[in-house]
């Protein structure tokens, strides 16, 4: 049996500011760093650009952290961005998010890791598991242990999190140390100009995002006020940090133009380190990320629905919170039946590509609550002493227009999936008016 104080929604308060921490590096460190390094390489000619964009990919994720430290200094509530956009402009902005969120991005991006989880796993045995066996079992097992409680599910997803961060520093040593220096290579053709750059900065952005997760669980977390807002600005710190030195490490034991060839980074530059034994090496370092990512995700995510339903705009038992366990059971269950859904059918790869378009657009809007926030609290004339995104509304403004140029280059690099993704968040307010017609006139959502 868990113990310690409950909130207003009678979720438990447990997690602390190394947890937070935690959650905010797990849910930005997922499988992309193994990967997205020869993905802009390919893009890119030399090194140094190779370098920027990751760079910049950290500025515009320093920046979001600024803006989502405020908010979350002023609004500690579970459910994150769903509570920001739902406060400032009303609950149908606030549900699009939610059922974006539901639909697509948590769970397509769940679904994704889950089945390369699945791959390198077999990878490591040397063949013959089933992959859509270890899917399920891998869903099922985390969703159990995030229904026991807050404690069991932020304890698992801690340490594997402390685990994938030793693994990552065993490849940066590797790359940096043992790997011989491939300073002479051939660069891969790459596209010219802005357009080159603009498309290397897709998978540079998708490897950045998700600092924004640790948000749903606020309202579990000690001192949110202020553990929060310090945990995003050390965690994106330390994630920026990371990803340069991975970077970094492939480029020196590869070269520009190996790196930009190969679709397997890790695995090339730990096969040039200890041999054969290499590639299952790179396979367990990012099935224990894949894991680690999924575990972060299998708790935050299902606050976003516990919010939703709360409001009375989701089933209503999406929002019932165990006696002993005091998490939102059913909303866990929910996610991961919906994760597997996806994973089995195969439509996850699509629906991936509709991340990146969505996430920005959301990032953008929320980022854009703080002008409101702040109008908010010069006409009542008190000012709250509170964290403040530095250099506001300079910084917030950039954040913005990063968001919005992002959004651009994912339609001008997936046109069609951008517009499906669109689509499918349309979709969203027939729901919602639906929620609304049948709160209105039974006054429980079942």
């Amino acid at each position: 049996m868990q113990h310690g104080e409950t909130n207003t929604d009678g979720l438990r308060i447990a997690i602390g500011f190394p947890g937070a921490v935690m959650l905010v590096i797990g849910g930005i460190v997922g499988v992309g760093i193994f990967v997205n390094p020869a993905v802009v390489a390919r893009s890119l000619h030399t090194p140094e650009l190779v370098l920027s964009a990751w760079a910049l990919g950290g500025v515009i994720a320093m920046l979001g952290a600024f803006v989502y430290a405020e908010l979350a200094a002023r609004i500690p509530a579970t459910g994150g961005e769903y509570v920001y956009l739902r406060d400032t402009y009303g609950k149908l902005v606030a549900f699009l998010f939610g059922w974006a969120t539901l639909l697509v991005v948590q769970c397509g991006g769940q679904a994704a890791v889950a089945i390369v989880f699945a791959k390198n796993i077999d990878v490591v045995v040397g063949g013959g598991l089933p992959e859509r066996g270890i899917v399920v079992a891998v869903l099922a097992g985390l969703a159990g242990v995030n229904c026991l409680g807050v404690n069991s599910g932020n304890g698992v997803q801690a340490g594997l999190g402390a685990l994938k961060l030793a693994i990552i520093g065993v490849l940066i040593a590797v790359g940096l140390t043992m790997a011989p220096a491939r300073a002479v290579d051939v660069p891969v053709a790459g596209l010219d100009g802005f357009k080159a750059f603009g498309a290397a900065m897709i998978p540079v952005v998708f490897s950045y995002g998700g600092w924004q997760t640790a948000n749903y669980v606020a309202g579990e977390m000690k001192n949110p006020r202020r553990n929060l807002a310090r945990a995003l600005l050390v965690g994106v710190v330390a994630v920026i940090s990371l990803y340069v030195l991975v970077n970094i490490a492939c480029l020196h034991a590869l070269g520009v133009g190996s790196l930009g060839r190969t679709l397997t980074p890790a695995s090339d530059v730990l096969l040039l380190a200890v041999g054969p034994l290499g590639a299952r090496l790179a396979a367990a370092a990012i099935a224990v990320s894949a894991l680690a990512f999924l575990s972060q995700g299998m708790l935050t995510g299902p606050r976003v629905i516990f919010a939703m339903a709360r409001d009375g705009v989701f089933f209503r038992r999406m929002a019932r919170v165990g006696a002993v366990s005091r998490v939102p059971a059913a909303a866990i269950v929910l996610q991961a039946a919906w994760t597997l859904v996806l994973a089995l059918s195969g439509s996850y790869e699509q629906i991936l590509s509709y991340v990146i378009a969505m996430n920005f657009l959301f990032f953008g809007i929320s980022a854009s609550c703080l002008f409101v926030l702040r109008q908010r609290e010069r006409k009542a004339g008190v000012r709250e002493d509170i964290y403040r995104a530095p250099l506001h509304p300079w910084s917030t403004g950039l954040f913005i227009l990063a968001c919005a140029a992002i959004v651009v280059c994912s339609f001008w690099a997936y046109p069609v999936n951008s517009l499906v993704g669109y689509a499918i968040l349309i979709l969203g307010v027939p729901l919602y008016l639906f929620w609304r017609r049948r709160e209105s006139s039974a006054g429980v959502v079942e």
